[in-house]
């Protein structure tokens, strides 16, 4: 048997709060479990936030160029280094870089099985949506598509995957899931407009499809080729997230984020820096970062700014993990 003085727990106890002290990340997780990771494209760095001050905790280097970054589950998230060919699997909780994929040709954006941890990489110089194993850091399935995939979303149901051929796209490519180790390229449709970013509301009703080149955006219904609805938008291109059951459109162009309502109804617009066009959701939180400033916005669940940081020469896109 192994005895422990007094002293000696004492020393323990007084032990724990330094390391936390002296790592903000563990500190962090302990306080709230919640991080926001933003890639800095051009110092080859991602940027760890605290979510509710948009305060630097640490800084995670990875190989040249992260461009795209999305959560895979509470510690793990796909990093996209486009101009490099490179995919990254990413440990928030270790701050270090799992995994490195090379075999891809120009890995644009990233969307994650809702049950599963597999991620799905649009690949538009080859032409493909790829399957990956982000556990393992393997590649499991190649689905080749007619056109550059670009931006992409996967149902609530991890049936179905909606991805745009191109940042201007005549047309979107649908892909059935059922199989989520091996999608299958189903058809094509064409939106009203040029497409830029897809993205499935959580409730599954609709697919919104925002534009490239028009101050448009196009809500469609699960398995229609027409959309039920098109809603007035701000500069293109435009991207879309969800949280606390809203829809948030940001306009990197005009500086803007907007929040409806699912059933695409404005509510209201918020001033947000110039180049804010990538946004996400997360730990009750709006993030969206600024190419051109290099700025991270924090919004609330009602879409008012809370903070503004400046953390990198550029701020391409963000993600939110717990760990």
């Amino acid at each position: 048997m192994t005895f422990v003085t007094r002293r000696e727990l004492l020393a323990a106890a007084l032990a724990a709060p330094v390391a936390l002290a002296l790592d903000p990340v563990a500190y962090a997780a302990r306080l709230g479990g919640s991080l926001v990771l933003v890639t800095a494209d051009l110092e080859s760095h991602v940027v760890v936030l605290d979510p509710s001050s948009a305060r630097t905790l640490a800084r995670i280097r990875t190989t040249a160029g992260p461009r795209s970054i999305e959560s895979v589950d509470a510690r793990t998230a796909v990093v996209a280094h486009t101009e490099h060919g490179r995919v990254s699997i990413l440990d928030a909780a270790a701050r270090e870089i799992r995994a490195e994929l090379d075999d891809f040709a120009a890995p644009r954006y990233t969307a994650v099985h809702p049950a599963r941890a597999i991620a799905y990489v649009t690949d538009s110089a080859s032409e493909e949506v790829v399957a990956l194993d982000a556990s393992r850091g393997t590649v499991l399935w190649r689905t080749r598509v007619p056109g550059p995939a670009r931006h992409v979303s996967i149902s609530p149901d991890g049936q179905t995957i909606w991805t745009a051929l191109g940042t201007k796209a005549a047309r979107i490519a649908l892909l059935d899931s059922s199989n989520p180790r091996r999608p299958s390229f189903v058809r094509t449709i064409a939106p009203p407009f040029l497409a830029h970013d897809v993205v499935f509301s959580p409730d599954g009703r609709f697919v919104w499809v925002t534009s490239g080149s028009e101050r448009r955006i196009a809500l469609y219904r699960a398995g229609s080729r027409r959309p039920a609805r098109i809603l007035a938008a701000d500069a293109p291109p435009q991207h879309v997230t969800f949280g606390g059951g809203r829809a948030f459109v940001a306009s990197g162009d005009d500086g803007t984020v907007r929040r409806h309502r699912l059933d695409g109804e404005l509510v209201r617009e918020t001033r947000v820096p110039i180049g804010s066009y990538n946004v996400t959701f997360g730990s009750g939180r709006l993030v969206t970062p600024s190419l051109d400033q290099g700025t991270v916005s924090l919004l609330d669940r009602n879409g008012r700014v809370r903070a503004v940081r400046r953390i990198a020469r550029a701020a391409h896109d963000a993600c939110v993990v717990g760990v």
